[in-house]
């Protein structure tokens, strides 16, 4: 926001030098951007943050330095002079959506004469960037910098029907902009309309067919306030950003409205002529409900700035920034009304902002004790450290990949099959639009790019949420759940052992099952849905050789992704004691022949419920199918290790375990030794 010293005086003394003002602004939060002398004047570039649209105006900007510095502020009386038709006499206003547009003020002024500004509006829009049109215009965006508010005048003559409809644009409706481009407007967007067509975007631009020019007599003024994310939406989505715009987006002071449209038909009147019809028409709401009461203690002043400051200071602070004391100070504490102008002050932490910036922050010294206590990492990112720990040590490099993907990443891998995604309409995202539904896509591409560079057998994670569509009654978990996704392994059965090494990492009583996926990018027979106690974690698999190609993948991918808030519910994160085995483990090997329906998962548990006290761990070796094993039949190799706490086993130990595994393994599941 360029703001002019020469203009600034009009509403407060500055009997101060530019380079002491603009250091007080600075430290009061209207950062100084540069300084540039035009003349006789100056133009002063102060960064105004999104939180305060009531400093991008001139007047804002001197209800600041009037507090800073204990000064009266003067802000002009308006009262245009008026012929006896009326308004509603000529034109008609109607809002068909006052969810986003809840008020509307339009005047008419009769019998002006377009022509040149005079110098000095010339010099002052100069002064702050802006070119001179004509004296209309010139005086529409003299009160948008003087008082932040937008206005915008329309060739009264040329609106078909003589009225204005506010309502939301019809698929398919264009627009001239007065920027001299054609935007195809989409359906929702808000407009101005006259009895026929758009004749501006509102909040956004006007339009060319309805713009003031040098054959304009009659002009409509119009004052409104649009809902700031309509705006926002529109102008994004055109591509089309304005003065009016960058106001809008960050809401209006209703209450100022009038006195604006008044201020602009007193200088029109002054500089083009005309006559001004009584009573203008105000259409929407009529009332404008004050802020809730704020409280705040005083207290608390002190304990957030770490120094004293006097009751009676902050409550003068506060009038003077135009906050309304509701009935009187108590000793600990009071409420305070912001001003209409003021919509970011809500909280207590506001008002002691507002307070200290204005106070002075350097008053406040550098060791000031400031209470606080140490912040604790919460449960998630503890297991995330834990995580990210273990897969950096076997290996594995971590990733952050964009939310965003296009369609062609999309359909990679689809773990929920033709679930429609989720998506955003921007116009800076016209390719890459979609919110993903896994991190497996984006992982992929990675390791692509990795073998482009040289690097092969690339082994990533990445730890991310993913968006799926809500159905109801779904929580926010289930909704936009958090994925640990892995891409690399050696083998299937190499990476569904380090998703069984990291659950069991977390916890020792986790187990770890397998069903057949039915995921299609999976390679046919080498993909599963893994599960973590008895319910869904996600799943492991080979990327079939089609995806792969379509990558130009050199190497084989296998990818996992898993439910990472199940990660964190399972995990037990109080460090346990373990002593480490004194006495050496014994080995042995067993050859089954099995039928082709018997899963790992029941052999292994199988072993494990005939094993015995002494057993120490269940493996599989090697399976084996062919030639010299009949159809509908398979072969595992498994390893089972036996080990004592106490001594070292003997031989015949050993042997009586294997007996029994080998006895219940032959009676539960048919299983004959090779």
């Amino acid at each position: 926001m360029i703001v002019s010293w020469e203009w600034l005086k009009e509403y407060v003394e500055l009997d101060m030098d530019l380079d002491e003002l603009t250091y007080r602004l600075t430290m009061s939060g209207l950062n100084l951007e540069g300084v540039e002398k035009f003349n006789h004047d100056t133009g002063i570039d102060l960064e105004v943050t999104s939180n305060r649209p009531d400093c991008l105006g001139h007047i804002g900007v001197a209800r600041e330095i009037g507090v800073l510095y204990d000064k009266n502020i003067s802000i002009p009386e308006t009262e245009p002079k008026t012929i006896p038709a009326k308004t509603s006499s000529v034109t008609s206003v109607k809002i068909e959506c006052e969810d986003l547009c809840p008020v509307y003020i339009a005047r008419v002024i009769q019998g002006v004469k377009i022509g040149p500004s005079p110098e000095w509006l010339q010099d002052r829009l100069k002064t702050l960037g802006i070119a001179s049109v004509n004296n209309v215009v010139d005086i529409t965006n003299y009160v948008l910098m003087e008082c932040g508010q937008p206005l915008h005048t329309f060739d009264f003559d040329k609106l078909d029907g003589n009225k204005i409809i506010v309502r939301k644009a019809k698929s398919g409706e264009k627009i001239n902009a007065i920027n001299q481009k054609e935007y195809e407007l989409a359906e929702g967007m808000c407009v101005i309309a006259d009895a026929s067509s758009p004749v501006a975007v509102a909040g956004v631009m006007g339009g060319l067919d309805t713009e003031i020019s040098d054959s304009t007599v009659n002009i409509l003024i119009e004052t409104a306030d649009f809902a700031p994310i309509s705006v926002r939406n529109t102008a994004r989505k055109l591509s089309l950003h304005s003065d009016s715009s960058f106001r809008f987006e960050r809401g209006m002071d209703r209450t100022q409205m009038d006195w604006a449209s008044r201020r602009c038909c007193e200088l029109i009147l002054q500089l083009a002529g005309g006559e001004l019809l009584d009573e203008p028409i105000i259409a929407g709401e009529k009332e404008h409900p004050k802020a809730d009461a704020v409280p705040i203690r005083f207290e608390q002043v002190d304990r957030l700035l770490g120094i004293h400051v006097p009751a009676e200071s902050s409550v003068k602070i506060l009038k003077e920034l135009g906050l309304e004391q509701v009935g009187k100070s108590k000793k600990k504490s009071s409420e305070f009304i912001p001003p209409s102008w003021r919509r970011d002050l809500t909280r207590e932490v506001d008002l002691i902002e507002e307070i200290a910036r204005i106070y002075g922050y350097e008053k406040i010294p550098e060791d000031a004790f400031v209470p606080m206590s140490l912040s604790h990492k919460t449960r998630v990112d503890r297991v995330a450290d834990k995580v990210r720990s273990y897969l950096t040590g076997i290996g594995f490099y971590e990733t952050i990949s964009l939310t965003f993907e296009s369609e062609d990443s999309r359909v990679l891998f689809q773990p929920h099959g033709d679930q429609p995604a989720l998506y955003v309409d921007h116009s800076s995202r016209r390719h890459e639009n979609l919110l993903r539904q896994s991190l497996v896509p984006s992982l992929l591409r990675i390791k692509r790019e990795n073998e482009k560079q040289g690097t092969f057998h690339a082994r990533l994670f990445e730890i991310a949420k993913v968006y799926l569509k809500a159905m109801p009654g779904e929580s926010e978990d289930e909704v936009e759940p958090t994925m640990l996704s892995f891409v690399g392994g050696n083998s299937f059965a190499d990476l569904k052992g380090i998703l069984e090494s990291l659950a069991v990492y977390f916890n020792h009583a986790a187990t770890i099952t397998a069903k057949p996926s039915k995921i299609s990018q999976f390679t046919e027979g080498r993909g599963a849905e893994i599960y973590l106690n008895g319910k869904s974690w996600g799943w492991v698999g080979e990327i079939d050789r089609s995806v792969s190609d379509n990558l130009d993948l050199r190497d084989s991918a296998i990818v996992a992704e898993v439910d990472f808030n199940m990660l964190v519910a399972l995990a037990d994160l109080t460090p346990a004691f373990q002593e480490l085995d004194s006495y050496p483990a014994i080995a042995r090997d067993l050859n089954f022949l099995l039928d082709e329906s018997v899963t790992w998962e029941k052999l292994e548990q199988a072993v494990r419920d005939s094993a015995g006290p002494l057993l120490d761990a269940v493996s599989f070796t090697d399976q084996y199918r062919g030639k010299q094993i009949e159809s509908g039949k398979k072969s595992y190799v498994i390893s089972v290790s036996y080990r004592s706490s106490d001594r070292t086993l003997t031989g015949e130990e050993v042997d009586e375990a294997q007996k029994q595994v080998i006895k219940i393994c032959s009676e539960k599941l048919d299983a004959v030794l090779r």
